[in-house]
């Protein structure tokens, strides 16, 4: 096969920031004497890209004035267009105890050092400021507001950077090329043209066939290059939705696709994220990128849309010369039953019936069980999302209740838990506030961080029971709404949360005090006591709602099978 002229990266040549084998054993003997950061999982992605060119032609994380540039402007302080920040923030009082020449190892979660750091550049952004300039908005419900705002990092570091090695993967390793095993495997294909997809979700025919129609009409290879870092944003893990792909890829007509991860840590920052994303994927060898209606933005789980429908594949056409990746248009086709193929809007016939199947709809079928036609998916790709997601009736879940001391969380817990060992359906673990605290945060006193801390772990312990199948009936007070929040976003892609809000009133949990408790925190002898010294923060997305003033524990137990019931999640 005749060669081929690449695309060019993005700056002219793939930055490439990792070490000869000399110099990065006298960084390891060196760093001995160094102060040391364990890197989050956004900042290990973000590195990864640095090390291997996929940021080109960012030469390390970003100092103050190419941050506030690119904040402000989408551009590097030389007029390179760029459109997202790429930092490395610390706790302040690491931060502060660095001066300019000093080195930092940058390690991953294990201790591995995977590069070096000269320190140039120290200060502390301004986080509304980004938020309200990157993302539109300051709202912490958008998942990249939250992650910017909880992220680690009071302040940010800068400096010269030299990678020592690329983290390590122990998932899909032959699909992790970087942009040169993947611009080699375009090469050996004698691909001209390249248009890559960015996939949320498992894809299926109505997606295979947009691709290939589009890249007939291009003379272009197909990169399925799937996001797999940090800030889950679709509706399978990264596991299932790679299997999908892996089984769709060989329902393509031989050499006009292939599949690559990208370790990106999604931002969720719509238009400016589609120009980010052609960046990247220029690098990697793309010319091409089909952009959706509100790309890589939350939707109104979030709060959102935060964007227009259509600016993102605006944001990607006014810059298209200067980025070098054209924007297509990623179309929805639906099935014509009468012709037996894929038609887009405007193909189709006057009052011709055709099929679709939304994401929704997709949901509801796995959760019940119901058949997933074969003109919508393939059934080597239905096996997987089904093993992924099987009928509610046969998944985990967990029953989350919350309420002031005293309230009757924890008998209207415990009775529920012998009604549902007695249907025996699943196993079924109490994780009761004090209890958890005994065994497994013994180590913990009541400042809100550390009550923060001890449901934290309860959310995590229960994820993990809910992701195998079983049940988790947890029964901490729980006052903030915001980790309660947090609770449910850690399980509700594992299985079913159902939050129980008990809600007797402070008076009668007060005039009960089993534990003496109340007399404690109004005597001022116990601070920060939920109810009295610190707020509780009542919910209002609670499925199921139980007053034990007038409501016995075995009645609330009831009422919360009942609920199962109703969702599917135990049988009648």
């Amino acid at each position: 096969m005749s060669a081929v002229a690449a695309q060019t990266p993005y700056g002219g040549q793939l930055v490439d920031l990792v070490a000869g084998p000399e110099r990065a054993a006298q960084l390891r003997e060196e760093s001995r004497d160094w102060p040391s950061w364990n890197l989050t999982p956004k900042q290990l992605a973000d590195l990864e890209l640095l090390l291997c060119g996929g940021f080109s032609p960012l030469g390390g994380f970003m100092g103050r004035s190419d941050y506030e540039s690119v904040r402000d402007s989408m551009r590097l302080s030389d007029g390179t267009l760029w459109p997202i920040p790429i930092t490395l923030g610390l706790p302040e009082e690491m931060a502060q105890s660095l001066s300019s020449g000093d080195r930092v190892a940058l390690r991953d979660p294990e201790g591995v050092m995977l590069a070096a750091i000269r320190v140039h550049d120290v200060w502390a952004p301004d986080r509304d400021l980004e938020a309200e300039r990157v993302w539109g908005t300051t709202d912490p419900r958008h998942p990249g507001v939250r992650q910017l705002m909880e992220g680690s990092g009071r302040q940010f570091l800068a400096g010269d950077l030299d990678g020592l090695a690329r983290p390590t993967h122990h998932d899909f390793t032959a699909l992790r090329l970087g942009p040169v095993g993947v611009r080699a495997e375009i090469e050996r294909r004698g691909w001209e043209k390249v248009v890559a997809l960015s996939t949320r979700n498992a894809m299926h025919r109505a997606e295979q066939e947009l691709t290939l129609r589009v890249a007939e009409e291009l003379g272009a290879g197909v990169l399925l290059h799937p996001v797999v870092g940090p800030l889950r944003t679709g509706d399978v893990d990264h596991f299932t939705r790679i299997r999908t792909l892996q089984a769709l890829l060989r329902h393509y007509p031989a050499d006009t696709a292939m599949l690559a991860l990208l370790p990106l840590a999604m931002r969720a920052a719509g238009p400016r994220e589609a120009l980010f994303h052609a960046i990247i994927r220029r690098n990697f060898g793309a010319t091409h990128l089909f952009v959706s209606e509100n790309y890589a933005g939350p939707g109104k789980d979030a709060g959102g849309p935060f964007h227009g429908p259509d600016e993102a594949r605006d944001a990607l056409r006014e810059h298209e010369a200067e980025v070098g990746v054209t924007m297509v248009p990623f179309e929805t086709l639906a099935w014509a039953p009468d012709r037996h193929a894929f038609v887009g809007e405007h193909e189709l016939r006057e009052s011709e019936p055709v099929l679709t199947i939304s994401d929704s709809e997709l949901q509801e079928r796995l959760e019940s069980g119901r058949e997933l036609p074969e003109w919508f998916t393939p059934p080597e790709v239905a096996r997987e999302l089904r093993r992924a997601r099987p009928p509610r009736s046969e998944q985990g879940f967990t029953v989350f209740m919350t309420g002031l001391s005293g309230s009757g969380k924890s008998t209207v817990a415990n009775a529920l838990m012998a009604r549902l060992l007695e249907l025996g359906d699943r196993s079924a673990t109490l994780l009761d506030g004090d209890v958890v605290r005994h065994h497994l945060s013994s180590e913990l006193g009541f400042s809100r961080e550390h009550r923060e801390i001890n449901v934290r772990r309860i959310g995590w312990v229960a994820s993990e029971i809910t992701k195998n199948g079983g049940i988790a009936v947890c029964a901490p007070i729980a006052p903030y709404q915001a980790l309660r929040d947090d609770v449910r976003r850690m399980i509700e892609p594992a299985g079913g949360f159902t939050l129980v809000h008990v809600s007797t009133p402070l008076e009668v949990c007060e005039a009960r005090d089993r534990k003496g408790l109340y007399a404690k925190a109004r005597a001022g002898t116990l601070e920060q006591f939920t109810g009295i010294s610190d707020p509780y923060e009542e919910p209002d997305d609670a499925e199921v709602t139980i007053d034990t003033t007038s409501t016995n524990a075995a009645d609330g137990a009831q009422a919360i099978l009942d609920h199962l019931v109703a969702k599917g999640y135990l049988r009648k």
